[in-house]
C-alpha cells in the first residue's frame, strides 16, 4: 500500500491557482449574492481549499446599481457606523447608502461575510465593485460565471 497517496495536502501562495471571475449583480438579491461571492473570494469552492491560506479567487461584481433587497430593507435596514467622538453614532438606511454609492452597499455585505482577521483584510482586496457594465479588469480577461447555476 502507498502510503504517500493518503497525505492531506495544504495549499500555499505558490501553489494556488487563482483566476479572475466576472459575476453580474443584474436582479440579483444582496444578501444571497453576497454569500456566493464570499465563497468565491474564500476559495471553499476549490478542492483544495486550506482555511488559513488566501486560495480564492479574484472577483469583479458589474452591475450594483441593479442589486435587490426584499420586503421593507430598503428602509429599515440600518448601517451604523460611530466617528469615535461622544455622542458620534451615525446611521444610514438602505436607501440613503444606495443612493451615495450602490458599490458601497455590495462592498458592506461581502466584507460582513469574510473573517474578521487580516485574511479577511487580504481576502477583500480580491473584490472589485462597479456600477454599470464597464470595469477596469479587462486585460485579465475574467471568466463570467452565472451564481445561479452554481449550486
Amino acid at each position: 500500500m502507498d502510503t504517500l497517496s493518503y497525505k492531506t495536502v495544504s495549499a500555499n501562495k505558490n501553489t494556488v491557482n487563482k483566476e479572475w471571475l466576472l459575476v453580474d449583480a443584474d436582479g440579483q438579491a444582496l444578501g444571497r449574492l453576497a454569500s456566493e461571492v464570499a465563497k468565491l473570494l474564500r476559495g471553499k469552492h476549490k478542492p483544495n481549499f486550506t482555511p488559513h491560506v488566501d486560495c480564492g479567487d479574484n472577483v469583479v461584481i458589474i452591475n450594483a446599481e441593479k442589486i435587490t433587497l426584499s420586503g421593507n430593507k430598503w428602509e429599515n435596514k440600518s448601517y451604523i457606523r460611530h466617528t469615535g467622538y461622544p455622542g458620534g453614532q451615525r446611521s444610514l438606511t438602505s436607501r440613503e447608502l444606495f443612493d451615495k454609492d450602490p458599490t458601497r452597499l455590495v462592498e458592506k455585505s461581502v466584507k460582513g461575510m469574510l473573517p474578521k482577521n487580516k485574511l479577511g483584510a487580504a481576502l477583500f482586496r480580491n473584490l472589485k465593485v462597479y456600477v454599470g457594465t464597464e470595469h477596469g479588469q479587462v486585460a485579465q480577461k475574467p471568466r463570467s460565471i452565472n451564481l445561479n447555476n452554481n449550486k
